[in-house]
């Protein structure tokens, strides 16, 4: 068969949704919709090489996603079973078909490696739910993700207002910064680079850690 291999997803493709709820505040999920599926599809076998299907199995519906296999000259095929949404419960069943369907493809599945995100939240981010609890209104967003090896090795969130509420590990761009700042030969030098960098990193504690560290090493040895 054909070597179909689906990129990682962009931050832009991710979408955040409310998990655990608590007094002090909520879980986050990363999780992509059907277009994102659609997309990917038409970007990797081509808009006319795939196709989905949907059929009731013991009263449970099913996603069948098949793709074009040119050298098998047929269609190979995966399928999953999907889960009623909150709201539309035909239409949402069939959505959640289709994107676990394409999960077994591949596509997405590196969400699955996401870290376990908790946004503690303030008095003015609650809502009053239609059951009568309390839900965040505060909308939140991928801003940026990498991956190492097929993982998720960097993921930061922001709310709607543009701040930072979540961080998980380092981006290449900054494991590359504090590789030059340990590298350095002077004060002087690292001086330089710290200002090379100032703008992008003088709030993170790591890059910040990184200088100290190698400040220290440097006085030491003079």
């Amino acid at each position: 068969m054909e070597n179909f291999k689906f990129r990682t997803l962009r931050a832009d493709e991710i979408d955040c949704r409310v998990g655990t709820v608590t007094d002090k505040g909520c879980s986050l999920l990363m999780y992509k919709d059907a277009r994102v599926d659609m997309r990917l599809l038409d970007e990797v076998v081509g808009a006319t090489n795939w196709k989905r299907e949907h059929e009731l199995i013991n009263g449970n519906l099913f996603c069948t996603v098949s793709i074009w296999d040119g050298e098998k000259k047929e269609w190979v095929s995966k399928q999953d079973v999907g889960v009623e949404s909150n709201t539309e419960k035909e239409k949402g069943q069939a959505s959640d078909a289709f994107k676990r369907a394409c999960v077994n493809w591949g596509i997405g599945r590196e969400l699955y490696t996401c870290p376990f995100v908790w946004i503690n939240l303030t008095a003015e981010e609650w809502r009053q739910g239609t059951s009568g609890r309390k839900q965040p209104k505060t909308r939140f967003y991928v801003t940026h993700i990498e991956y190492e090896e097929g993982n998720v090795s960097y993921l930061r969130i922001v709310d709607e207002s543009g701040k930072e509420r979540y961080l998980f590990g380092m981006s290449a761009k900054e494991k590359e910064a504090i590789m030059e700042v340990t590298a350095v030969a002077d004060v002087k030098e690292l001086e330089k680079v710290y200002r090379k960098y100032e703008r992008q990193y003088s709030q993170s504690a790591q890059f910040i850690a990184a200088c100290n560290k190698r400040k220290n090493e440097l006085l030491k040895a003079a």
